[in-house]
């Protein structure tokens, strides 16, 4: 009996650019007749030197991609481009390695898989999906306990924004009652955010110091913490590539900045202590999600409930009378100090002044000419409203 080995059958070289193959065709009409075997050589094919490329190399060039992408767009053209690209820009690689950029969400276009996507990416290590989707869920969704955790993990990685929001929680009580209140928890981690380089915290732990809200009261390092924002908010302003930095109209020096700011002026933050006008910070992508979110529902997040009146923040109370209102006018009110000192600079120094011009002319002189002569040097106490703590003088929040 003859069997059949390896060495009978054809040998395919599999280097080759051709390749043999056989069709075989039955003969109709003959039982009797073998099959007839047909040979012939196929062209050429031209090799996709694509998919010889190991994944490995492919993921190194995705994941320089997703941390340098500058909008969505560049992170969804991947998507769209292949059926293996689709595949490995979904790796956990390249989620974890993603930019601001492309994981800013625009509140008119929230949905299941915005939210299933920054899942994925808080899910892959990604510091800052974490931060922008607990902020969300935190103060948008009323998901509390998943938001804070969010932010948690977040800042267990050393992210700035989220240790500063965390704080900012802390001194509110935000989510809770007023009795949930942490000032040395809230003032530990406005200290490591402020370690990290966070300007909002440098200037909230500085006017913490100079109050004794949470912390021993110092103010000569209050004061110094204070000028280091300032510092730090020029370098950068230097530091930025854009047209804004480079052009020499925001050093120009104006001795009167302080008792002429323009209510509709966008370049007035605190460096306007020194003659300077630097363009306003660029808010980060999370906190234009909840201005956004909120102005589309009417500027109210529930009722008896009010919004940070700093444009840059968004964030809102969690419970009435959570925020602290303006003592001169009592029209505004700030999540914090670093909002109430950013906003006082930016807006509401030109809109306060004349309202304390009008009560004076009631006949309170005296009173409200100490008022004036405190807006004038920036002295603006942030009282609480009525259900807040019996000792509000000392938790009062004040620029100086």
């Amino acid at each position: 009996m003859r069997t059949r080995r390896g060495g009978c059958y054809p040998k395919v070289d599999m280097y080759s650019d051709r390749t043999v193959l056989k069709r075989l065709r039955d003969v109709s009409g003959d039982i009797g007749c073998r099959k007839r075997v047909k040979m012939w050589l196929e062209t050429p094919r031209r090799r996709d030197l694509f998919e010889e490329l190991p994944d490995d190399l492919v993921l190194c060039i995705l994941c320089r991609l997703s941390s340098t992408a500058s909008c969505p767009a560049d992170f969804i053209n991947v998507l769209i481009t292949c059926k293996r690209l689709n595949q490995l820009v979904q790796h956990s690689m390249v989620l974890c390695k993603a930019s601001t950029k492309i994981l800013e969400v625009r509140a008119k276009n929230w949905s299941d898989s915005a939210q299933s996507f920054l899942k994925r990416c808080a899910d892959s290590g990604n510091v800052e999906a974490c931060y922008t989707l607990g902020m969300i869920r935190f103060y948008c969704l009323q998901n509390r306990g998943s938001g804070a955790s969010l932010m948690a993990k977040a800042a267990i990685n050393s992210h700035s924004p989220a240790l500063y929001s965390l704080a900012v929680i802390q001194f509110n009580g935000s989510g809770g009652s007023k009795n949930d209140k942490d000032l040395r928890a809230g003032v530990a981690l406005c200290a490591r955010a402020a370690f990290l380089g966070h300007i909002d915290a440098i200037r909230e732990l500085g006017h913490c110091l100079q109050d004794g809200y949470g912390i021993r009261q110092n103010i000569a390092e209050g004061r110094r913490f204070l000028v280091q924002a300032n510092a730090r908010e020029l370098a950068a302003v230097l530091s930025l590539p854009s047209a804004a930095a480079n052009s020499p109209s925001w050093l120009t020096w104006n001795k009167l900045s302080h008792h002429r700011v323009g209510s509709g002026s966008a370049t007035c933050p605190l460096l306007s202590d020194f003659g300077c006008n630097v363009p306003a910070p660029e808010a980060h992508p999370a906190s234009r999600f909840l201005t956004e979110w909120f102005a589309e529902r009417g500027g109210v997040p529930g009722p008896g409930l009010r919004m940070c009146s700093h444009n840059g923040c968004g964030r809102p109370e969690t419970r009435r009378h959570e925020f602290r209102r303006c003592s001169v006018c009592g029209a505004v009110n700030y999540c914090s100090r670093a909002c109430q000192a950013l906003d006082w600079k930016m807006r509401h120094k030109a809109e306060c002044a004349p309202m304390v011009r009008l009560l004076g002319e009631n006949g309170n002189h005296e009173a409200d000419g100490n008022a004036v002569n405190g807006v004038i040097n920036g002295d603006v106490d942030m009282d609480p409203d009525g259900d807040d703590d019996e000792n509000g003088g000392e938790e009062a929040m004040h620029e100086n």
